[in-house]
């Protein structure tokens, strides 16, 4: 069975935990837990505006990021079964909350105490997908997880855009 990208945008929809890698001013790598939304093929992360991670995104906004899908076997909660990963490369761009789209914004806000700063101290970390996907587990049963050959695949991110037809 493949793997398709409708498959792996609707896992990374359905999770909402990542972890973020970027490089700092030196060029040495850093990770950061981070909670998204899906707003069409693009992530969309909170941040605090004079936060590190913030200030290397804007100098350098490669990024790579990996979303862990838990797996389970159903009836059976005490074994331990790896999580699924989609692992991609892509670009981040900072924005002021008021120019991202505001109802993935109010879905990724909700519920979340801003630590007494106001709003406007607040940023949107927009991370687009290049390339392709390299998943682990995504459309497989656990018991097929146990064979790295058909548990991994890689697959187009589809956020290119398409090419212009003249007519």
């Amino acid at each position: 069975m493949s793997v398709t990208t409708e498959q792996v945008w609707n896992a990374i929809e359905e999770a909402t935990f990542g972890v973020l890698a970027f490089s700092n001013r030196d060029g040495n790598p850093r990770t950061a837990g981070v909670v998204y939304v899906v707003d069409e093929r693009s992530l969309l992360i909170s941040s605090v505006r004079d936060t590190w991670k913030v200030r290397h995104i804007t100098a350098n906004p490669s990024i790579s990021m990996t979303v862990t899908i838990p797996k389970r076997i159903p009836f059976l909660p005490m074994i331990k079964v790896p999580a699924a990963t989609i692992t991609f490369q892509g670009r981040a761009e900072v924005l002021p909350v008021e120019e991202a789209a505001p109802e993935p914004v109010a879905r990724l806000i909700r519920g979340l105490e801003f630590e007494g700063k106001a709003t406007e101290d607040h940023v949107i970390i927009r991370v687009v997908p290049e390339g392709e996907f390299v998943t682990y587990g995504i459309g497989v049963g656990t018991i097929t997880m146990r064979n790295p050959a058909l548990a991994r695949a890689r697959v187009a991110c589809g956020t290119e855009l398409e090419p212009s037809h003249s007519g």
